[in-house]
Parts: C-alpha cells; structure tokens; sequence
C-alpha cells in the first residue's frame, strides 16, 4: 500500500521527505561519533550510503518514510526522523528513528518531531503499530520515548546492544 505524504509542519518544525539531495547531511549526522553514543557499531560511510539507499527505496514503495527535519524558522536541517516499515516478532510495525545533530540536542525537537510523527501514523497507518527499540543506556531517547506515552514492552539485543522497545498501550 502506497500512503501519500508531503509535509508535517509543527510549531517550530518542518518534516519533509528525503530526498537524493539529502546525501550529504545525512552521510555527515549518521557518521557523527557524537550521534552514535549508544550505537555499539558506529555505521561507516559505505553502511550509510546502503542505508540512505534503502531509505529512498522505502519511500518510493511505500510514500512515506524516514524525514528531514528542519527549523521552521531558518531552514537549517536538525536532523532526521521518522516512520519506517519494519518487522518486529513476525509482524510488519513501524519504526520510529530520530537522530539530531548535536548543536540540536536538548530542545525538545527530537520530541515535537516525534509527538507529530506518531500522531500521523496513527491516524494514516493505524494497523500498523508504532515501535521505538533505544539501546538501554540511551537515556535521552528513552525520555523522549516516555514522553510520547510509551511503554516498555521487551528488553532484548538489538542491532548489537541490549535494548528495550517501546509501544503505546492502548486499552
């Protein structure tokens, strides 16, 4: 199923699609030592151009995907993040990814973008059940996670690290 999307617009945020052009800033922020912190295996340059690869097929199959963010205010690319087909336990769910650069850290942008994510695939792709897997010592990205109202659920290696994924509960 191919979902339309253009833009997420948030008070402070623009969220737009990836887009060839974005090579270079997401070679720079995914190679960032300081954006790999948490990651057991920090990603080459040939890993991310893979990767980048893949996140532009992603688009093309499915109309949405991993973002830009930018500052509504100047333009300046903060970041990415996202939503991402992914399985998870033999089910397709969504992945939610944020990584900021540093000079953004400590704003609440990886929240706003994320909080503005979620609520479009719940209300897009609600049989698709959004997902965020942080490895455990990533406290920024837990509170960001818990912030957004989610819980939990299983702690497990994950992409080379113990790590506990998240959900929304919902009754």
């Amino acid at each position: 199923m191919i979902t339309e999307f253009t833009e997420i617009r948030t008070e402070r945020l623009v969220l737009r699609p990836l887009r060839e052009a974005d090579r270079p800033t997401v070679l720079e922020i995914q190679t960032d030592p300081r954006t790999n912190e948490f990651n057991p295996r920090p990603p080459t340059v040939e890993e991310t151009e893979q990767k980048f690869a893949y996140w532009l097929d992603h688009w093309r199959r499915y109309g949405f995907g991993y973002l830009v963010v930018l500052e509504a205010a100047t333009g300046k690319v903060l970041g990415l993040g996202g939503v991402q087909v992914r399985q998870h336990a033999g089910a397709d769910v969504l992945n939610l990814y944020y990584r900021f650069r540093p000079a953004a850290w400590g704003q609440g942008y990886a929240s706003e973008m994320a909080a503005a994510v979620v609520d479009w695939a719940e209300r897009e792709l609600p049989e698709r059940p959004v997902l965020i897997s942080i490895s455990v010592g990533n406290k920024p990205s837990i509170r960001v996670a818990e912030r957004l109202g989610f819980t939990c659920f299983l702690e497990d290696m994950y992409d080379g690290a113990l790590s506990r994924h998240y959900r929304k509960i919902t009754s």
